[in-house]
């Protein structure tokens, strides 16, 4: 079986600022979100986690996967998409010149500026890692975990539902909330 979760909570999440590469810690209300899903989801196997390299996502594995025997491995593949030079702006979904904004809106619609990330490149990178990775191991019998973030996790969701790219967002994007895949 195939299970996705993204990191607990930062304090840019809090703020409403764009993440995406910048390296942000979890916070302590993030830490304490990781020891709850920890609790909840105590009764499920996993026989392998592979990560984000970013620290909220890292913090966040450790923190659910304590105790257990569990291997975490961190793939670059799982990094969220990068957002160029927008990343730490607040409340984008307020500022409709910033064209970051259509990617939550109107995600068909994105086009990458300014350093950021293209859905496309997101997809396919994404994709890639669920053929070598992910695909291989569910299909031999293991409970695969991934823990990453909100816009890779919708990549990887959107491709093992079939999900059109206009509902990229439709599963939403909670923290530390275990989704089952398909």
């Amino acid at each position: 079986m195939l299970y996705i979760m993204r990191h607990g909570k930062t304090d840019w999440n809090l703020k409403h600022k764009l993440q995406g590469r910048t390296d942000i810690p979890l916070n302590d209300m993030g830490r304490q979100m990781a020891r709850e899903a920890k609790e909840r989801y105590k009764d499920i196997n996993f026989d392998v986690c592979y990560c984000s390299p970013l620290i909220r996502a890292k913090e966040t594995a450790e923190l659910f996967l304590e105790d257990r025997d569990i291997p975490i491995i961190y793939d670059d593949r799982l990094i969220e998409m990068g957002f160029g030079i927008y990343e730490g702006i607040e409340n984008v979904f307020d500022k409709p010149e910033c064209p970051i904004r259509v990617l939550f809106f109107t995600p068909a619609e994105y086009e990458a500026v300014n350093g950021a990330e293209s859905l496309e490149n997101l997809i396919k990178r994404t994709g890639n890692f669920l053929e070598e990775v992910a695909y291989p191991l569910v299909e031999s019998g293991k409970d695969v975990l991934i823990v990453g973030h909100g816009a890779m996790n919708s990549s990887i969701i959107g491709q093992v539902r079939h999900i059109p790219l206009e509902d990229f967002w439709v599963e939403g994007i909670e923290n530390c909330r275990l989704i089952k895949l398909p």
